[in-house]
């Protein structure tokens, strides 16, 4: 390599390390010819596809500035589902290690693509998964169809959970039942990007998202659950039966030919980010190649802790993480006072409440981070929006409960610091409640499923 090839190379060097594993980034970096060039490219290109599917696709499609603040108003249908059954399941095949992981991964495998079959058929894209929970949205269409295609597909999916999971059988020959309740509801809510260029985090807030919460927690297995609002939007196309907390469960009366499988919908797939072509194979033309890649990463790459990407980035090449049991401590930080507060918001005040969370995540996740800790995602509660925060996956201290407990009085110290947010002439107080448990989880990487795949960790709450 002549000494302009080694200088682009070596400016690149401090982001290049960031996304190779230790065995590639040593030999390029001894050896920078173009056949470890291309290697270097090779991994690259894989790492930017399972990010992609890491992350929800609106923040594929249309990823901002990291430096920026970003948000806006959204109308659309959510819908969120959880699993019954899931603990008894979980703690049982817990007791057999190794080949318990295993039978409990290719279940949970076999799950989640069934349900992300269907909901993308439907229309309908995923913003998350949460232990063994989805979320899932169904953009906004003309005269409400796109109320239908969630209905739908939640039918379909309760119709799959009761051919394929309600009776499972186990390599033991013990018999365990899985069901889902599902909750529906169409709303306005604020989509924002928060946190700083190295973790960044995609969250809904509003009241739609929390009543959608609430319409699942509402549900019962093997039915779909609607909010008063969605069953006014639906009920000339359904029938439901009325809840004493006055949501609605839908009446499964369709034929086999009138649910059909899919919905024949116009999706925009939107901008996908090019994975990089070798039309080049000289030793400049696979760098120029290799700096795009980079430039192309490192936003995906904001979107994943750190450890966690790590884990990625060295699993990259066999796609594999081998499945066990693990004891870790698990956080979550119910935040208070902020998602609340988007309906509140005149207009041109979002962008105060967007800094508000984006500064508290980032301080947060800072906290955790410092004490070995990994804060996995933002997910949603009843009141409010939950950090879910890891110790001991996937590095392991000897002493992870008092790193935990550590950062849990450092989190409630700096949210307790921050003063009241002036939205819409009211002053919200911002608060949090903190709860700390150990127990065996199921750490592992969710296979690329079309719609996402993710590092979850599955255990009981």
């Amino acid at each position: 390599m002549d000494a302009q090839l080694r200088l682009r190379l070596q400016h690149i060097e401090s982001r290049l390390r960031q996304l190779l594993p230790p065995d590639l980034y040593a030999m390029v970096w001894l050896d920078p010819s173009s056949e470890h060039l291309e290697a270097v490219f090779q991994h690259l290109r894989t790492l930017q596809r399972i990010l992609y599917d890491y992350i929800p696709r609106p923040v594929s499609q249309d990823m901002p500035a990291v430096v920026s603040t970003h948000y806006t108003w959204r109308e659309a249908t959510l819908m969120f589902t959880d699993l019954a059954g899931f603990t008894p399941l979980m703690e049982a095949s817990a007791q057999y290690g190794t080949a318990g992981a295993v039978d409990l991964l290719t279940l949970l495998n076999s799950y989640f693509a069934a349900m992300i079959e269907i909901i993308s058929k439907a229309g309908g894209q995923l913003l998350e998964f949460t232990g063994d929970a989805l979320l899932v949205e169904f953009p906004a269409l003309a005269d409400h169809v796109d109320v239908m295609h969630a209905i739908r597909a939640g039918l379909r999916m309760q119709r799959e959970m009761e051919t394929r999971f309600s009776r499972i059988e186990t390599a033991r020959g013990v018999y365990y039942s899985l069901g889902m309740r599902v909750g529906v509801h169409r709303g306005r809510f604020l989509a924002a990007h928060i946190g700083t260029p190295y973790r960044r985090e995609y969250v809904l807030l509003g009241l739609a998202v929390q009543h959608t919460k609430k319409a699942e927690g509402a549900g019962q297995v093997g039915r779909v659950c609607l909010t008063p609002a969605l069953y006014d939007l639906a009920q000339a196309y359904v029938v439901g039966e009325k809840q004493r907390t006055g949501h609605w469960l839908v009446r499964d009366q369709f034929s086999d030919t009138e649910l059909g499988t899919f919905e024949l919908v116009a999706r925009t797939r939107g901008r996908r980010l090019s994975s990089g072509m070798l039309l080049d194979r000289s030793t400049a033309g696979i760098l120029s190649e290799v700096e795009d890649q980079v430039s192309q990463i490192e936003p995906l790459a904001a979107y994943v802790p750190d450890a966690i990407l790590r884990l990625v980035i060295s699993s990259t090449q066999d796609r594999y993480i081998p499945p066990q049991f693990v004891v870790p401590t698990i956080m979550f930080v119910n935040l208070i006072g902020i998602p609340q507060s988007a309906e509140l918001t005149a207009e041109g005040e979002e962008e105060e409440l967007i800094n508000r969370f984006s500064r508290l995540f980032a301080l947060i996740n800072a906290a955790a981070e410092a004490r070995g800790g990994v804060v996995k995602k933002v997910t949603y509660h009843l009141y409010g929006s939950d950090m879910m925060i890891l110790f001991g996956v996937p590095v392991s201290y000897a002493n992870d409960a008092q790193r935990a407990a550590s950062a849990a009085l450092a989190i409630c110290a700096l949210v307790k610091d921050e003063g009241p947010l002036e939205i819409g002439n009211h002053a919200v107080t911002i608060a949090c409640q903190v709860g700390l448990a150990s127990g065996p989880v199921l750490p592992q990487k969710l296979g690329s499923l079309g719609d996402g795949a993710s590092l979850m960790c599955w255990g009981t709450r």
